[in-house]
């Protein structure tokens, strides 16, 4: 079993580092998680989730995390698939380090996410995002090309910091 990574500090470019290892989350790396979703929540990027909440998505989340190099391990990367049922499951909370975007790290965990969702015999994954462009380059689509709108009714307040 993997150790479990430290707090997010800060590090040069990922250009002038290997590439990080992915890796299936668990509960141990959530505070971790959490420290890298922050600056993603506080631009409202992401929503803000509780650390159990998140110990609760690394049962079919993963993480992109530093090769050791004799620095502390930190966590640049994460992403979650949610399945609710076998017609559909959710892509959510994918974070990538600044330093560790345009670095093929995203595109790996959302591949690691639709696998998942895959094995598991799952028909759909829908993604709720702002990146949209980048889900359409990782093989997402509109079902309805022409409704490009989600529409929710919040039934409770969100955790917001």
């Amino acid at each position: 079993m993997s150790e479990p990574i430290g707090e997010s500090i800060p590090e040069p470019r990922a250009e002038q580092y290997p590439a990080p290892t992915l890796r299936q989350a668990m509960p141990t790396d959530a505070a971790a998680i959490h420290a890298l979703m922050r600056p993603f929540v506080a631009q409202r990027l992401l929503l803000d989730r509780t650390e159990a909440e998140i110990i609760e998505l690394t049962r079919h989340g993963f993480v992109a995390i530093t090769n050791n190099d004799g620095r502390p391990q930190r966590c640049v990367g994460f992403s979650a698939v949610e399945i609710y049922s076998p017609k559909l499951a959710e892509l959510q909370c994918l974070a990538v380090h600044p330093d560790y975007q345009r670095a093929g790290v995203g595109g790996k965990l959302v591949q690691m996410c639709v696998d998942r969702a895959r094995g598991l015999g799952v028909m759909e994954i829908m993604a709720i995002s702002s990146s949209g462009h980048f889900l359409e380059n990782c093989g997402f689509g509109y079902s309805l090309p022409d409704q490009k709108r989600a529409l929710f009714l919040q039934l409770r307040p969100r955790h917001i910091k």
